[in-house]
């Protein structure tokens, strides 16, 4: 595109009558296509963006229009107090999730945030050492991958807890610490103990290897929420229902599992495998991208200048060295992607890229994936909760009307 495609914030600003903080906004949320100016310390915004979302306001939106507009990473639809997603990336409550990592922070303390604690700790207890019988069975066959595993388990665990329902907030949030440790431990298949997150993990992947738990504490606090995606948003309309929180889990795991969100590790995973194994990682990206190909792990629509979780993850991967040339060959493939398509690396990516380097199974990069996310679906379901009221969108009807005269009794 030509220079006369960009405009430079002034204009947009006053094109769209919005405030700078609503314009970033706008990028941070793929809305609004934006690039380093001449100067490259000011920013240019696309045109066609701009003029798009002024034509939107002129016209003005229904509510069902409105609506339909918003679904896929558009406009707002419900307030939160969770998380908030910027271009440096997300904030929990109003505390950056790299900050946490940074500071040293746990799963768990990044869960007591989300949740809004206080100065109680729902993790005091200690979880329940033996898995009921039922539980037990599912965690013995060894045909079931772990997501299908802890989905087929955690309703299990529903029918042995006596405070499924309860309207505490304090034993709810006692529920949810007990959940999300045996969220991981059912991933694993072992059973839930006391110890963070990050360490039951690390140390069944490989016991004793503390660059691999830096890693694991550092992906598990960036993982825990992004504002309404869309196993949170699923987690959320459950729990609107008035449904437990075992459910709202549920409702979470079965929409990880598809491919366009969770499994886009997967994906990545064996991209990341097969640029390895290339006599050329250039030349492979290179083709990959003349034939139209996806690139795997790589942009994402709300950080249109580089996702920020993904970056913090690579600096960590390179200072950890586990494998020196592995780890070097992942960042030169991250660094040929973005200097062919322009897109630099996702948290799909980095995900993947630490099960490669540490010789773990693809299915590793998911487990991460899934055992941090567990606490911001339950920090949804609880505010949800909180609130009250059913989620209960209306549809747009665009099919064939009913012929005059043929109405049903």
């Amino acid at each position: 595109m030509s220079d006369s495609d960009y405009i430079p914030a002034t204009e947009a600003i006053a094109v769209l009558g919005i405030s700078a903080a609503t314009l970033y906004a706008y990028v941070s949320r793929g809305l609004i296509e934006s690039r380093p100016g001449e100067d490259h310390r000011s920013r240019v915004y696309r045109r066609r963006d701009v003029e798009r979302l002024a034509s939107r306001k002129r016209v003005g939106r229904g509510a069902a229009r409105g609506a339909a507009q918003s679904l896929d990473r558009g406009l707002p639809v419900m307030e939160t107090r969770i998380s908030l997603i910027r271009p440096d990336g997300p904030y929990y409550r109003g505390r950056s999730a790299i900050g946490l990592v940074r500071a040293g922070a746990a799963l768990e303390d990044a869960a007591r945030v989300l949740w809004d604690c206080g100065d109680r700790d729902p993790f005091a207890p200690a979880p329940d050492e033996v898995w009921p019988a039922s539980v037990a069975a599912i965690l013995a066959d060894p045909r079931l991958p772990p997501l299908e595993r802890t989905l087929a388990a955690i309703p299990l665990l529903a029918i042995e807890s006596p405070h499924s329902f309860s309207a505490s907030p304090l034993v709810r949030r006692e529920t949810a610490a007990r959940l999300l440790r045996q969220n991981a431990a059912l991933l694993i298949g072992r059973r839930a103990d006391a110890r963070p997150v990050h360490r039951v993990l690390a140390q069944h992947w490989k016991r004793g290897d503390a660059r691999l738990d830096t890693l694991v504490r550092a992906a598990l606090v960036l993982c825990a929420d992004h504002e309404l995606n869309v196993s949170a948003f699923a987690a959320r309309v459950v729990a609107s229902t008035g449904a437990h929180l075992h459910a709202t889990v549920c409702a979470g795991l079965a929409a990880l599992s598809g491919p366009r969100h969770g499994g886009a590790t997967t994906r990545a995973y064996a991209f990341i495998r097969e640029a390895l194994q290339a006599d050329s990682i250039g030349a492979f990206v290179s083709a990959r991208w003349r034939r139209g190909e996806d690139l795997p792990g790589f942009g994402h629509a709300l950080y249109p200048d580089g996702d920020p979780r993904a970056r913090e993850l690579m600096a960590l991967i390179g200072a950890a060295r586990p494998r020196p040339r592995r780890g070097e060959a992942v960042a030169a493939l991250a660094a040929c992607v973005e200097e062919t398509s322009g897109q630099g690396p996702n948290i799909d990516f980095t995900l993947a890229a630490i099960a490669v380097v540490h010789d773990l199974a693809a299915e590793a990069a998911l487990t991460l994936f899934a055992a941090g996310r567990v606490a911001g679906w339950l920090a949804h379901a609880l505010e949800q909760q909180s609130l009250g009221g059913l989620i209960r969108p209306r549809a747009r009807y665009a099919g064939q009307m009913p012929a005059a005269g043929d109405a049903r009794s």
